[in-house]
């Protein structure tokens, strides 16, 4: 079992790698004498996991809870899936001292810290992500919300999780297109603030491809270790935070104009190669950086192209409803050197158009 904590003072967590055996005290500790409510989906409900952690509760005497399941997908990520959620809550009895439990991928982890957010004025919920992408991002942090018809995440709330417990062997059990939508999220981290744990995927590459457990449970403690960092810092991303949306801009742009068939970590890598791209064209890093990058994205059989016909003018515009842009400029996160990247506002659009031409 691998272990750290998120230092936020009276809102600090822990975070557990492992087996069910190796959390589930912790988990029992945060339910004990609470009444819980279950989120997950169809596709985690499918695999038996859903089943699995009933189970577990049930043969540990904890039986006060109820389960609840909504569609998969990022199109289901919205205000219409919160509401769904809260009534859920209602229905299983939820008072102000009940607790939610987010087990599943991104899109139900955010869902439900934002129900649990708004339920009653705000209770507590908990973390247990089933994809890698969840996993090394979107579950550790306190970041919850939905989309809206405008863009991605613009509705939500920072509330912090009281656990984020992360079971390997749900993950070992995801199909390979699942993991590898991850992937994208952890070289992201080498890429904003350590280099030599990029240096590490890149001689590594070949593990990367396969899921060895033990060698993705360190990858996923380090990631995890790199957020717990900034977060600590910046809780509520009023400055430094900003830089673990590096590859975003972009990469929610073109998501959202593939109505959400592109993957999120696909469009992150996307994202990341435009980043950098134009960090090149603005002479912030070396050609190096992004030879670099993109090598090590390719190797993980994650694209650094636009899809094919993308509209250039219409990427741009999407990319104007990100919540880090201030009146009506881009404001990007370009990297400088491997491990360091900075905050760029008012970004020039000729430019920017210019090196999203080059990825086409």
């Amino acid at each position: 079992m691998d272990r750290l904590i998120v230092e936020l003072g009276e809102r600090s967590y822990p975070i557990v790698i492992g087996s069910p055996d190796d959390f589930l005290p912790c988990l029992l500790e945060k339910l004990a004498g609470r009444r819980a409510l279950i989120v997950t989906d169809e596709n985690v409900d499918a695999a038996g996991h859903l089943e699995a952690l009933e189970k577990s509760l049930a043969q540990a005497g904890y039986t006060d809870f109820q389960s609840f399941i909504l569609p998969p997908g990022e199109e289901y990520k919205n205000l219409a899936a919160v509401e769904m959620i809260a009534g859920a809550a209602v229905n299983a009895g939820l008072d102000r001292k009940g607790i939610m439990l987010a087990l599943s991928g991104g899109v139900v982890g955010d869902l439900t810290g934002f129900a649990a957010a708004i339920y009653m004025r705000g209770i507590e919920f908990i973390q247990l992500p089933t994809t890698l992408l969840a996993a090394v991002d979107s579950s550790v942090g306190g970041k919850t919300g939905a989309d809206l018809s405008a863009g991605k995440n613009l509705v939500g709330a920072f509330h912090q999780p009281q656990l984020v417990a992360m079971n390997l062997q749900t993950l070992a059990t995801l199909p390979e297109k699942e993991w590898r939508n991850g992937l994208a999220e952890v070289v992201k981290y080498g890429v904003i603030m350590d280099e030599e744990f990029f240096a590490l995927l890149e001689r590594e590459s070949a593990a990367l491809n396969r899921f060895d457990p033990d060698f993705y449970s360190q990858v996923i403690l380090h990631c995890c270790s790199c957020k717990a960092q900034v977060v600590a810092d910046d809780e509520q991303e009023k400055g430094r935070r900003a830089i673990l949306n590096y590859g975003h801009t972009v990469g929610h742009a073109v998501e959202k104009l593939s109505n959400f068939t592109l993957p999120h970590g696909m469009a992150v890598a996307i994202g990341m190669a435009a980043a950098a791209h134009l960090a090149v064209k603005m002479q912030l890093c070396a050609p190096e950086l992004e030879s670099r990058q993109n090598d090590l994205l390719r190797k993980l059989a994650l694209p650094v192209k636009l899809p094919a016909n993308s509209d250039i003018s219409g990427v741009i515009n999407a990319m104007k409803s990100d919540k880090k842009n201030s009146a009506g400029a881009i404001t990007m996160i370009l990297p400088e050197a491997v491990g360091s990247v900075k905050i760029v506002r008012n970004v020039d659009e000729k430019l920017l158009a210019a090196a999203l031409e080059d990825l086409l």
